[in-house]
């Protein structure tokens, strides 16, 4: 059976099941805030990074239930004919603001605030977690990267190593936190990627020789490509790759090493490049790297990183590990009645919060301030009081999605403001070591 255009399944069961409780005891329709946070920062990451919003937007535009998938659900009894009927004219209604993508978050940050019915809320669970669960994980690692890089640039090289469409989500996620371009053609032309790519071992291998391999890849991309020289002999590839681009009548643009002691090798052919003449000829290194690696190549001559399974993976940390939480409802009076969860190591903060980021004389951050009960327009100006940044921005009001969240130059403004926000914290969140976040949160109660 071919997947659905709409989003509506791609939820877990117990959504429907309550649902359908709650339109049979009359509850369906109470108002309510739930909040989509993270208790706390995996071990290793000292600030999280918010990617995904823009995809989530998107989806929402096609969350809707349609009536193959209805009686689908009727028919295998997850869902009461009441529940059917309330399906067939559903449609999301509510409120949604978020922090704005691309800015960076710390434990118990609400990255998204939705506002409606239970109904609404409730059904939206899933799909909210499982992108912003993910999305979050690869753009925190690509983060990483790119500050152990000090400015070279790193490429999304992990299509392969992700499924298939999880690698094109990964390759938006890596832009925002600072990567140039994919190897990825679906993610190029979704959002508007640099797309990156020439030729791997098995065209050298194809070829009768390295040279010839080389040859037929300047012929078609010219003289200012990046040739594979690891496939042989490092430094026997190297001639050849210089001598093939002026054989075209130009210097070769770059050369790429993918095996071997990176940092040696990286000293070895630059040494080489610049004893034959070829000092604009640059070198780009893949071979499985993360963070850690990349900070290793800090002081080799090195110009640019492939990265492929540990970014796609979150470098160890797949999953940004957000939960979504119910923190406010209306009683059976209509009045709003705060609500959390109590459980030991699971407890939550009852109450709708507005976020802001608490700046020093000097300009970086020192807290991120969590003001609890107030309304998103009175706590702008309780925020402005305290001198904190207002962190959330409206994403869906009354059902309308702000198309300019998701829309055309989303992706460049969501990277140029994680850049921003990124540079405004102190010096301990650009650390890999583990540690504590780089900032406490504070909850501060008003109201």
């Amino acid at each position: 059976m071919p997947a659905s255009t709409f989003t509506s399944l791609l939820t877990d069961m117990y959504e429907l099941t309550m649902l359908d409780a709650a339109l049979k005891d009359g509850t369906a329709h109470r108002r309510c805030t739930f909040e989509l946070f993270g208790r706390r920062l995996p071990a290793t990451r000292r600030f999280g990074v918010v990617a995904g919003t823009g995809r989530i937007l998107e989806a929402l535009e096609r969350f809707e239930f349609d009536a193959n998938q209805i009686d689908w659900l009727r028919e295998g009894g997850v869902i009461s004919q009441q529940a059917a009927d309330f399906l067939s004219s559903w449609r999301f209604t509510g409120d949604i603001w978020g922090y704005a993508e691309g800015e960076c978050y710390f434990s118990g940050s609400p990255l998204l605030t939705v506002e409606g019915s239970f109904a609404d809320c409730t059904l939206l669970e899933t799909l909210l977690l499982s992108i912003l669960n993910h999305d979050c994980a690869v753009a925190s690692a690509a983060s990483r990267m790119t500050i152990a890089a000090h400015g070279r640039p790193c490429m999304d090289m992990g299509a392969r190593r992700a499924h298939e469409r999880a690698a094109v989500s990964a390759a938006r996620a890596a832009v925002i936190g600072g990567f140039q371009g994919t190897s990825d053609l679906e993610a190029a032309k979704r959002y508007g990627i640099r797309c990156i790519g020439t030729a791997a071992h098995a065209f050298t291998l194809l070829h009768d020789t390295e040279r010839d391999a080389f040859d037929s890849q300047v012929a078609l991309l010219g003289a200012g490509t990046t040739l594979l020289v690891d496939t042989y002999d490092i430094t026997r590839g190297v001639v050849n790759a210089v001598e093939a681009a002026r054989a075209a009548g130009g210097e070769l643009g770059a050369v790429r090493l993918d095996s071997g002691d990176l940092v040696a090798e990286a000293f070895k052919v630059r040494g080489q490049l610049d004893a034959m003449g070829a000092t604009s000829t640059k070198i780009t290194v893949t071979s499985d790297l993360d963070e850690y690696a990349i900070a290793a190549l800090g002081a080799a001559p090195v110009d640019s990183y492939g990265v492929g399974t540990k970014l796609v993976t979150g470098s160890g940390v797949p999953t940004a590990a957000l939960v979504y939480k119910i923190v406010q409802r209306e009683d059976e009076d209509g009045k709003t009645v705060l609500v959390a969860k109590k459980a030991e190591s699971k407890s939550t903060v009852g109450g709708r919060k507005v976020a802001g980021r608490v700046l020093g004389e000097d300009g970086y951050a020192t807290e991120e301030l969590l003001l609890v009960g107030t309304t998103f327009e009175e706590g702008q100006a309780l925020l402005a009081e305290r001198g904190a940044r207002p962190l959330q921005v409206p994403l869906v009001r009354g059902g309308v999605i702000d198309a300019q969240a998701w829309g055309e130059g989303a992706l460049v403004a969501a990277q140029e403001r994680h850049l921003r926000a990124r540079n405004e914290l102190p010096y301990q969140a650009w650390r890999l070591s583990e540690g504590d976040a780089a900032i406490p949160t504070r909850y501060e109660k008003v109201g």
